[in-house]
Formats: C-alpha cells, sequence, structure tokens
C-alpha cells in the first residue's frame, strides 16, 4: 500500500466524507468522544456485556467496568498485568493477566477461575488477548514484551516459543501455533470458525507486523500451510487488539505517534485502521496517545465503539454494527 493513499485515506476521515463513522456524532476535528482517562498505565481488552449492559475493560492491575451512564465499577483488584477481556455467553469474563502468567475467568459470582497457568509444566511468557469459537472453546495468544530472562516454554529444538493456546475446559491447554507466527498479540474467530486471525507484532527491528490468517479446523488446530497475510505495518509499530464488524471488516489498535527506537511513523500513525476483508485500508482514525491498544462494540444497537488507548477511553458512533461473543 502506498504512503500517498494511506494519507489521502486520513484526509478523507478528517473532512467528514466518513464510510464507517456515523458523521452525526463526531466532533468537528474527527476525534471520537473523550469518556474518562484512569491510572497512567495502558488501558485495554473493552468488552461488552448485552445481558448486564456493562462494558468491561482493564488497566493498572485491575479489572473495571462502565456502563453506558459512565458509571465506573472495580471488577477485581488486583489482577496482574489484566490485558485482553472478552466478556463470554454466560456473562463470565475472561481475563489475561500477563503479570500473573495465567488466563482467568471471573463468574457471575465474581468467584475467579483458573483457566490455565502452565503448558506442559512450564509458566506462559506473558497471556496477551483472547477470542472464543462457537463451541465455547477459548484460544489465546502468549506473547513477551520486553524482559526474556523468565521465559520458559521452548520447542524441540531449545527456541523460545511465543505461541498461541486453546483452552477446552480448566486446565486442558493444547498450542496450536508456536513457530508459524513471531510474537502473537491480538486473536480472532472468524463466524462460523473458519478462520483464525492473529495480529503479529513483533517490534523487534525487522520483526513481523502483519494481521495474518489461518484456516481454522473443526477440531480447533490450525492448517499452518494456509498462512496469509491481509495487511503489512512494515516498519510501523504493528497490530494490538482487533475486532471484527458484522461485514467482516477488521477494525485494528495499532500505530505510534512518536517514533521508537525499532518502530517508524511515517507510513503509519497511532490509531484505529479499518480494514476490509481483502486487506484494503478503508479508514484510519488517528488517536492523539501512544499507544492505542485495542476496541469492543457495545451498546444496544452494536454501533458505539470504545477504544482504549494509553490511559483513556474513547466512543465514537459508527454506521455498521459490530460482532461479540456475549450472545
Amino acid at each position: 500500500m502506498l504512503r500517498t493513499s494511506f494519507l489521502v485515506t486520513i484526509a478523507a476521515c478528517l473532512a467528514g466524507a466518513s464510510q464507517v463513522f456515523a458523521a452525526d456524532t463526531r466532533l468537528t476535528e474527527g476525534e471520537p468522544q473523550l469518556i474518562g482517562e484512569f491510572e497512567k498505565s495502558a488501558h485495554e481488552g473493552p468488552s461488552w456485556d448485552p445481558k448486564s449492559g456493562w462494558l468491561y475493560f482493564v488497566g493498572h492491575n485491575r479489572v473495571s467496568r462502565i456502563n453506558l451512564a459512565g458509571k465506573v465499577e472495580i471488577v477485581l483488584d488486583p489482577s496482574p498485568g489484566a490485558n485482553g477481556a472478552l466478556v463470554d455467553p454466560q456473562g463470565r469474563v475472561i481475563i489475561c493477566e500477563s503479570g500473573g502468567r495465567r488466563v482467568i475467568r471471573i463468574e457471575r459470582d465474581r468467584s475467579v477461575t483458573v483457566l490455565a497457568d502452565n503448558f506442559e509444566g512450564k509458566k506462559f511468557n506473558s497471556p496477551n488477548d483472547v477470542a472464543l469459537d462457537s463451541r465455547g472453546r477459548i484460544y489465546f495468544t502468549d506473547p513477551r514484551y520486553g524482559a526474556r530472562t523468565t521465559m520458559e516454554i521452548k520447542d524441540a529444538s531449545g527456541r523460545l516459543v511465543e505461541g498461541v493456546y486453546r483452552v477446552d475446559a480448566p486446565g486442558k491447554v493444547t498450542r496450536i501455533l508456536a513457530s508459524e507466527v513471531e510474537r502473537p498479540n491480538g486473536i480472532l474467530i472468524a463466524p462460523g470458525d473458519k478462520y483464525l486471525y492473529i495480529a503479529d507484532n513483533n517490534n523487534d527491528v525487522g520483526g513481523s507486523r502483519k494481521l495474518i490468517r489461518f484456516d481454522l479446523k473443526k477440531d480447533g488446530t490450525v492448517a499452518p500451510e494456509s498462512k496469509s497475510v491481509i495487511f503489512d505495518w512494515r516498519t510501523a509499530r504493528g497490530p494490538d487488539g482487533m475486532k471484527l464488524d458484522t461485514k467482516g471488516n477488521f477494525w485494528v489498535a495499532g500505530g505510534r505517534n512518536i517514533a521508537s527506537a525499532t518502530e517508524t511513523i511515517d507510513e503509519f500513525k497511532g490509531g484505529l485502521f479499518i480494514i476490509s476483508p481483502q486487506g484494503k485500508l478503508i479508514e484510519f482514525l488517528p488517536l492523539p496517545k501512544d499507544e492505542t491498544t485495542n476496541c469492543g462494540f457495545a451498546g444496544p444497537d452494536l454501533k458505539t465503539l470504545y477504544i482504549t488507548s494509553a490511559e483513556s477511553l474513547y466512543k465514537i458512533r459508527v454506521k455498521v454494527p459490530g460482532r461479540i461473543s456475549a450472545k
């Protein structure tokens, strides 16, 4: 994709010629509405519970929720390194605890069930994001950002593994991807369990910064040879959390506004990327904070999009309803 076409997309967005955002609810500069700012830590994982009307999100080592009136409650404190969050169809909240190196589930009575805390006796790296298939099986990514000295999981050749796992029941864990991805971050399951999507975001020099698709088999494994790239951020910061709308478009948080030692800003900046199923950038919503981490559809019509960016939570109305797992 050419840099010029990307800049044209931004210009069209700011001019109000949006294909995806509801024009009557957008601010004059084309920015979403700021809902709140929280402790100075990255927030993540917005996930809507349609039964209760609460949107769950995480940050500052705890799990919180907010309703449409703006009321905020703390659900679980502490939750070490709480990152990915997902409300399941039963109204339970699945949390990836990167600091606790485990995946948990907050039950309806707020008790905690540990779903996965090791693979073959080895601690996970830093569970990051989570998805559900139609059978209720849980999939999560396990990258490691930062210090790698405490990583324990290796493959047969002794290589450290940043993998993708499936949980069939508490404690029953299967690894489904290892060397096929570099540093898996966001994760999605396509409707009908046809595909597994991975935001492969390796921020090392020369690392993969791509949205990748695999064919997902009925037994919950993937076909490695089916790997295909949908979108490539090249030398910019790669994709983080992401969601799908009912047209199959990807809503991907990613990019940076301030270049790092390993990530550029000349082609892609920080915000929300709306990408077609064929890998075309439909629109880009710039956000001022570093870093934009995730998004989630909410509201009775699933046309309100919440976005986590640094310590801030934003919302904006959209034209196409989103998909959620809690139905």
